[in-house]
């Protein structure tokens, strides 16, 4: 074997000087690639009474959010809950799919169900992914169709560069967020469902009689720090969205892309104790609109213009159906969290500015990109765009004279085109003509005019009526 060896070294064409340069190679070759990896992070800080931005970097940065998700999945549950839709004590049933989910997980079988309180302390302490799968599928009616949801969600409440592909977080190429709309969602979480948020800063619970004890290892080493959520997927890096209550200060802060928990965890104490100082002791009031309908129709009776395309032969049936799109990583087995609340000041009419709280991101990092075209007769395009109604291009596929109706033919059009609108978002958007209301269908999330022109092409193939406009 020695002589095998020396006889193939000595025929070999490497010298000491070429193995030299081999490895000098190698180590270049490690540091872009660990360059790559800190290229990955990004990180924001927020006065969480002023939404000043305190500190921020590459906040609108496009990142995987992995179990961050789940903060959406939960602001969904809340939402239901406070409309009486679901309670507490609903069962949640889980299917073959949402058991088979991998870990973290709660274990439920097939068949089985718990309580919707269950599900909850079991998503904001062990992460649970079937949990989060199974709440979703009782939302939504499948997880596909709960992903829009979402994502229509986001969209409402101003998250512009997030799109939503399931209700976990686990990896999905589709999926994806920003610092900047993940504090937005912590903030929206807090103003908007008070009486649930302090699920969040939950260490552990009883299921059956096993203690489930949480990731989160700031809650109760930083004081005031009340949780939110951690998340952790190769592909995503070590995420954390947290909030601190100092006094009268109150700061948000999200760091992701970390490359350990414990460093997540450090950079978070750090930004933590070196703004928290900086906040400040006043201001108060909502940061983030409320994104329910009320809200949208007033908003877009206040700011859309009075004349729209005539609406189609077809009449719509009238169904209540959101359409959306979703995003990509998931689970969280050493992460920290807490409460975050983006930076943005309020309009009167308690809509949120983007721009105040960091740059727009840019087109290519605002959605969710698809195909389109523009019809020859396009109507006025909406002159204002707020923080609750997609802006950029869009495809509009009818008006209808209720809201149910052009939800429904949302609804329709993304069953009877699932890979053209797989990455948009369906909404509704109210006008007024002649003295009466009604209500556009559009799909947003398109990165560009020509996505839209692309989309709009392959849609009318499918003999589907349609037109691409900015908005």
């Amino acid at each position: 074997m020695r002589q095998a060896l020396s006889g193939f070294v000595s025929k070999s064409s490497f010298s000491f000087k070429a193995l030299m340069v081999a490895a000098l190679a190698l180590t270049i070759v490690a540091a872009d690639v660990a360059s790559a990896l800190a290229a990955k992070s990004a990180a924001i800080v927020v006065d969480a009474k002023t939404g000043k931005v305190l500190y921020s970097a590459d906040a609108n940065g496009r990142r995987y959010p992995a179990s961050l998700t789940k903060m959406m999945t939960l602001y969904l549950t809340f939402e239901a809950l406070a409309k009486g839709r679901i309670s507490k004590n609903t069962p949640v049933p889980f299917s073959a799919h949402a058991a088979s989910e991998p870990p973290t997980k709660l274990g439920v079988r097939a068949g089985g169900s718990v309580p919707v309180e269950t599900a909850i302390l079991s998503m904001v302490t062990k992460s649970a992914n079937d949990s989060a799968t199974a709440l979703g599928e009782l939302l939504g009616g499948t997880e596909d169709n709960f992903a829009r949801m979402m994502t229509a969600k986001a969209r409402q409440l101003g998250m512009n560069g997030t799109v939503f592909r399931n209700a976990n977080g686990l990896p999905d190429p589709g999926q994806f967020t920003t610092a900047h709309d993940m504090a937005m969602l912590g903030i929206a979480l807090r103003e908007h469902f008070p009486q649930y948020y302090g699920y969040f800063s939950q260490r552990s619970f009883l299921y059956g009689r096993q203690r489930i004890n949480g990731h989160n290892r700031l809650l109760g080493r930083i004081k005031g720090v009340d949780g939110i959520k951690t998340g952790y997927t190769r592909a995503s890096g070590y995420n954390l969205v947290s909030s601190v209550a100092d006094g009268d200060r109150r700061l948000v802060a999200v760091v992701m892309g970390g490359t350990s928990g414990r460093s997540r965890d450090n950079q978070m104490a750090t930004l933590i104790n070196t703004y928290l100082p900086r906040a400040s002791t006043r201001g108060g009031g909502d940061l983030i609109a409320k994104g329910n309908d009320n809200q949208i129709k007033t908003l877009a009776k206040v700011f859309l213009p009075k004349h729209d395309a005539p609406t189609p032969d077809a009449k719509p049936a009238t169904d209540d159906t959101v359409v959306a799109s979703a995003d990509d990583v998931q689970d969280d087995t050493q992460q920290v969290a807490e409460e975050t609340k983006p930076v943005l000041k309020a309009r009167k009419v308690k809509t949120v500015a983007i721009a105040a709280m960091a740059p727009a991101p840019k087109s290519e990092d605002t959605s969710v990109a698809a195909y389109a075209e523009p019809a020859p007769a396009a109507p006025a395009i909406d002159p204002v765009k707020t923080s609750s109604l997609p802006s950029g291009w869009v495809v509009q596929v009818a008006s209808s004279p209720t809201k149910s109706g052009a939800q429904s033919l949302l609804d329709q059009t993304a069953k009877q085109a699932p890979k053209i609108l797989a990455d948009a978002s369906g909404f509704t958007v109210a006008f007024d003509k002649n003295g009466t209301t009604y209500y556009r269908a559009r799909f947003g999330g398109f990165g560009s005019k020509d996505a839209a022109w692309k989309a709009c092409d392959a849609l009318k193939r499918k003999k589907i009526s349609c037109y691409a406009v900015e908005q």
